[in-house]
C-alpha cells in the first residue's frame, strides 16, 4: 500500500489553530488599495518563479504588491518559506524548515540584475534551528548581487540572531548599504506579540551593527494598532535614537486572519503625520510614517533622501 503525504493541505500556522477567534475589522477607505492586475506586476512574478525565488510581498500578504511590483520592486525573502518562530502578527508559514538552497543566493543576484533594481530589500524568516541563523547565507546574497549589479545598493531586514554568536558580524563584514531589524512593537506587548525575541536584544543588535560599520545606515520599523500608547511609540524612539539608528519606519498593523493578534484600532493619517513629526524631532535622519508603510515600501527613493540628509548635516 502507497501512503501519500498531502503537504499542501498542512495549516500555515499550525501553532495558532488552538487560539480563540478574534474580530477582524473592517479597514477604513485609507487603508484599502487597488488588486494587482498591471503587466508590469504579471512581469516581475514571472522573474520571482523563474528563479524560484520567495518574497516577503507574497508570504507576509504586503498590502503593497500590486505597487511595488508594478515598479518591479520585489522584496527577496531567503532561507526559505518557513519560520521557525511563532509571532502572533505574522503571516509568514511557520514549522520546521527544510534544508538550505545552496543555489538561492546566485539566484536572487540573477533576478536582481534582470528586475534592473537600482536598491535591493533581502530579508528572511528567523532560522533558529541554524548555527548562525542563516547569517552566511545573508552575506553570500549580498556578495553574489555586488558581483552582477556592483552599482545597486543593497539593505538587509534581518532576524535578532538571538544566541548565534558572531553571526550578525558575518553579515556587516560583507558590507550591506543597510542594516534593518525591526522592534515591531513596544516592550510591555512583546511577550504577546514576539514571543521568541527580546525587546533590548534587538536594540543591542541595531547599536552593535552601527559600531561594526559606522558610515553605514542602520534603521528599524514598528507596527502600531495592537495596543500600544502614543507615549510607548515616543519611548521606543528614544530608545532607537540612543542605538544611533538613522531611518524609523512605522505603519498600521493589518491583522491577517481572525487567528493573529486582535487589532485594537487602526492610527488615523493625522496620527501619522504626527508620529512622523516627532520622530524627526527627535533626529533621525529618515522618517515614514503613514498607514501603509513597511520596511520596504518605497526603500529605494527613502534610501537616496537618506543620504542627502546625512549630506546635509555635514
Amino acid at each position: 500500500m502507497t501512503v501519500v503525504i498531502d503537504r499542501t493541505s498542512q495549516p500555515r500556522h499550525p501553532e495558532k489553530a488552538n487560539r480563540p477567534d478574534s474580530v477582524v475589522l473592517r479597514k477604513p477607505e485609507w487603508i484599502r488599495v487597488k488588486a494587482p492586475v498591471s503587466r508590469e506586476y504579471a512581469v516581475t512574478r514571472e522573474i520571482v518563479r523563474e528563479h524560484k525565488l520567495h518574497t516577503v510581498c507574497e508570504e507576509a500578504a504586503c498590502p503593497n504588491i500590486g505597487e511595488c511590483w508594478t515598479h518591479r520592486h520585489a522584496t527577496m525573502m531567503i532561507l526559505g518559506d518557513t519560520c521557525t518562530r511563532a509571532c502572533a502578527f505574522c503571516n509568514v508559514k511557520t514549522g520546521l524548515p527544510g534544508a538550505l538552497d545552496l543555489d538561492e543566493p546566485e539566484n536572487v543576484a540573477k533576478a536582481v540584475a534582470k528586475l534592473g533594481l537600482k536598491h535591493v530589500v533581502i530579508t528572511s524568516v528567523d532560522r533558529d534551528d541554524l548555527a548562525d541563523g542563516g547569517a552566511e547565507h545573508f552575506a553570500k546574497t549580498i556578495r553574489a548581487i555586488r558581483a552582477l549589479s556592483p552599482d545597486t545598493s543593497i539593505e538587509v531586514l534581518t532576524p535578532d540572531f538571538l544566541r548565534k554568536d558572531g553571526a550578525l558580524d558575518i553579515v556587516m563584514d560583507a558590507r550591506p548599504d543597510v542594516f534593518n531589524h525591526n522592534l515591531e512593537t513596544v516592550p510591555r506587548l512583546y511577550l504577546s506579540v514576539r514571543p521568541g525575541a527580546r525587546y533590548f536584544a534587538s536594540l543591542q543588535l541595531l547599536a552593535r551593527a552601527k559600531e561594526l560599520v559606522p558610515d553605514g545606515f542602520t534603521k528599524s520599523g514598528l507596527m502600531v494598532g495592537l495596543g500600544e500608547s502614543r507615549e510607548e511609540i515616543m519611548q521606543v524612539m528614544d530608545d532607537l535614537r540612543a542605538a544611533n539608528v538613522d531611518f524609523l519606519t512605522i505603519g498600521q498593523y493589518l491583522q491577517p486572519t481572525k487567528k493573529h493578534a486582535a487589532l485594537a484600532r487602526f492610527w488615523t493619517p493625522d496620527e501619522f503625520k504626527g508620529l512622523e513629526q516627532v520622530a524627526r524631532a527627535k533626529g533621525f535622519l529618515m522618517v515614514s510614517a503613514s498607514p501603509l508603510t513597511r520596511s520596504s515600501y518605497h526603500a529605494d527613493s527613502d534610501f537616496a533622501q537618506m543620504k542627502a540628509a546625512r549630506q546635509s548635516r555635514l
